[in-house]
């Protein structure tokens, strides 16, 4: 394969842990994610990386494998996907990886069960179907709330979800630090030099971890090949969605999880893409 892109795809999975993933670099996260927690929250001053595996307390519970795993100087927790193609039960398995940093907070003997607060933050590469009628909103919010007086009846686990497709600002109209990362995050591999309106400190390392030619051929090879994973698998992923027929999404999903599967691609990969849980990869 032969790039002709300037920067990488933050889409793809070497691309995103480039740019969020590495502890020297961490300083991205924190900016990012300081543009996207609630007002309450407070500003995030220092990150640690966590293991991104989960296991469950029994040999029967499913384990989670997040994208990205963190936790701040509060002992607040964080949970960063980038979700390239859309999938079923997204918001189900949202759900079921907010409990893991939940119940890793018990703790044994006398409890009081006081938690510190858990952020889901999903940026997505898709619109959710019961929101493609609205494209106003980019940025979801999510909370436990009580619905017969509208009021927040939980305010420690909130779920973010960026629908990064619907965010169709133009350079000339970005006008704040989470304009400017949505612009970046959907249009970074097609830039060929660095905005004027993108020339803040954390911008400028953005465009230096995110080219292409400052790499090694090693590194060169393996962003080839995250771009070729994300590509095969979000163009398989997007057409079995838009074809429409619910009955042969699974049977779909099966055969191209083979395919991948005898391409040498990670079973974790292949059951976040294709929606397949990682006990029907493995048997593949």
């Amino acid at each position: 394969m032969f790039i002709k892109d300037r920067y990488i795809n933050p889409f793809t999975d070497f691309g995103f842990k480039k740019i969020f993933g590495s502890e020297v670099n961490k300083d991205l996260l924190i900016a990012f994610l300081n543009t996207l927690l609630p007002a309450e929250a407070g500003t995030v001053s220092d990150l640690s990386f966590l293991p991104d595996e989960q296991v469950g307390r029994s040999e029967y519970d499913r384990r989670a494998i997040f994208d990205l795993y963190c936790e701040n100087e509060k002992g607040e927790k964080f949970i960063v996907e980038m979700q390239r193609a859309k999938q079923n039960y997204f918001k189900d398995r949202s759900i079921f990886y907010a409990t893991f940093p939940i119940q890793q907070q018990a703790q044994s003997g006398s409890w009081n069960f006081s938690l510190k607060a858990v952020y889901m933050v999903g940026i997505l590469d898709f619109v959710f179907d019961e929101d493609k009628a609205d494209n106003a909103v980019v940025h979801h919010e999510v909370k436990l709330i009580d619905r017969s007086t509208g009021a927040v009846f939980y305010d420690k686990l909130t779920f973010i979800y960026l629908e990064l497709p619907k965010f169709t600002k133009t350079l000339e109209e970005l006008a704040t630090d989470f304009d400017k990362w949505c612009f970046l995050l959907r249009h970074l591999p097609e830039l060929t030099d660095r905005p004027a309106r993108l020339q803040e400190k954390v911008f400028l390392k953005v465009f230096e971890l995110a080219e292409i030619a400052r790499y090694s051929v090693v590194e060169a090879e393996a962003y080839e090949e995250s771009l070729k994973i994300y590509r095969d698998l979000k163009n398989v992923v997007d057409t079995a969605f838009d074809d429409g027929k619910a009955e042969g999404i699974q049977e779909k999903a099966l055969e191209d999880a083979k395919k991948f599967n005898d391409a040498g691609v990670n079973i974790e990969t292949i059951a976040r893409c294709t929606g397949l849980p990682i006990t029907i990869v493995e048997g593949l």
